[in-house]
């Protein structure tokens, strides 16, 4: 029995040489399949660390976005897609804001007669359609690499006055539009980073330096505090760190075969 075993398994292993000299003669190689990238659907779920320049740097400190977005990545690793984020922040600089009733402690006198300090935060949004490329040169798969991002949308902020108890008559419905600095208009945004989706499709991210370029107005006839207009135009800018966590939803490979 072991001897059987052995003569097929030499039988074998003449016939594999005498099939790979008879390829090599007639120069017919392997037939070969290589794969380009994947068709994939992206859910991201978006965050990300702005700080302010120009226009806007007078106005608010550090503030931070969170969203969520879809993007298409075709087979040549173009990107498109669209996004909507919420801006927030707690830190202000406008030192003029509500000046004509706030005291030399700086807090505002409630209806019960109180000293107490107004909650102040800055809220926004920003929503807009996004195209980018992965330029897959790291080789960890063809669907990771480099990539660059840009979104064309429109941007709205404004400080929202926060008061839990509704203290504070002067800050009531209507009276809350002549301090709250409401502006909007369009933007612009860039991104360079790195896309990875990893091969067991469990951990796929994409994290990079942001870039936001708002072209905004204000949009109050009147502030209260400052006695004028507030319908400028703007010079909005955010730098800073954008993190994506993607779930993706594969289409089928593209192939080419070479023979």
């Amino acid at each position: 029995m072991l001897k059987t075993f052995f003569n097929i398994l030499i039988l074998c292993s003449l016939t594999n040489i005498s099939l790979a000299q008879v390829d090599d003669i007639n120069n017919e190689p392997t037939k070969t399949s290589h794969i380009i990238s994947n068709k994939i659907w992206n859910l991201d779920v978006i965050g990300a660390m702005d700080f302010p320049q120009a226009d806007m740097a007078k106005r608010f400190g550090t503030s931070y976005r969170i969203g969520v977005g879809i993007k298409y990545k075709t087979a040549r690793n173009w990107i498109w897609g669209a996004k909507f984020e919420f801006i927030t922040g707690n830190k202000m600089r406008d030192d003029s804001l509500m000046i004509n009733i706030r005291t030399y402690q700086g807090g505002v006198i409630s209806q019960n007669g109180d000293l107490l300090n107004v909650g102040l935060f800055q809220r926004g949004y920003m929503t807009g359609i996004q195209v980018g490329k992965i330029f897959p040169f790291l080789q960890i798969n063809q669907n990771s690499g480099p990539m660059m991002l840009a979104s064309l949308g429109f941007m709205q902020y404004k400080i929202n006055i926060f008061d839990r108890d509704n203290s504070f008559p002067q800050l009531r419905d209507e009276y809350k539009k002549g301090y709250d600095r409401l502006a909007n208009g369009i933007y612009i945004e860039d991104m360079i980073g790195y896309h990875y989706f990893a091969k067991n499709k469990l951990i796929n991210f994409y994290a990079g330096f942001n870039f936001v370029w708002g072209f905004t107005q204000g949009r109050r006839d009147y502030l209260l505090d400052l006695g004028r207009p507030d319908t400028g135009n703007r010079n909005d800018v955010l730098t800073g760190f954008k993190f994506g966590w993607v779930l993706p939803i594969y289409k089928k490979n593209v192939e080419e075969t070479y023979y």
